[in-house]
């Protein structure tokens, strides 16, 4: 509760200051405690679900549960180059030959249009998910000014598990086929240890989208 109250009273206070804010979510089963928290502080403030349309049709019917059950706000982000722009001469899609591009066009490039908009965004990364988002900071400045708030940041695994035990939170349909981290369906696999990030990606050296690189 002493976690929650502090996240209650730093968006507090960026209200205050007449700040604009928005968070993203993935809806992936640990996403709910983010959303979960923002419910009870300010259910108005906008959640961005970034639409790659290349998401598992399971997430779509999660995110659409957790949004009636949680009464959040969720608007849909959608890349601003259509499919069809998205290929190869040969006609494959972007993410068969350069996924760091598609990341680029259907995540990177939308969130980046969006911090012009706000100026703080919530997002509910954690240090422990990998070495990149363990150098992370409370709060951090984009190249667009705009304040980068993880709240979670210190939540462990455990951490997260208990809140949505204790709440009885609903859990991603795909968590009971192993998959432990869920982005878009083709970069996206169940994974047998404990390391949910080895599901995105593999077999490539490639650990994060880009929105969370600096």
């Amino acid at each position: 509760m002493k976690q929650i109250n502090s996240i209650q009273k730093k968006i507090f206070e960026y209200g205050q200051q007449g700040m604009r804010l928005f968070a993203t979510s993935s809806f992936q089963t640990n996403s709910v405690v983010l959303l979960h928290v923002l419910s009870r502080i300010d259910n108005s403030i906008p959640i961005y679900f970034i639409n790659t349309g290349f998401h598992f049709p399971e997430t779509i019917r999660h995110k659409d549960k957790v949004t009636r059950m949680l009464k959040v706000r969720v608007i849909d982000l959608l890349p601003h180059v259509p499919k069809n722009m998205q290929r190869s001469p040969s006609g494959d899609l972007m993410f068969t030959f350069d996924p760091d591009y598609c990341c680029y066009l259907n995540k990177v490039q939308p969130v980046d249009a969006l911090l012009e908009q706000y100026d703080v965004w919530i997002s509910g990364v954690r240090a422990d998910q990998n070495s990149n988002r363990g150098n992370f900071k409370e709060e951090e400045f984009t190249k667009h000014n705009t304040i980068r708030y993880h709240p979670l940041l210190n939540w462990s695994t455990q951490d997260m598990e208990s809140y949505i035990a204790f709440y009885d939170l609903p859990v991603h349909p795909l968590e009971e086929k192993g998959y432990k981290s869920i982005g878009c369906e083709p970069c996206t696999r169940p994974v047998n240890g404990d390391n949910a990030r080895e599901g995105r990606w593999t077999g490539m050296k490639k650990t994060e989208c880009g929105l969370h690189l600096g």
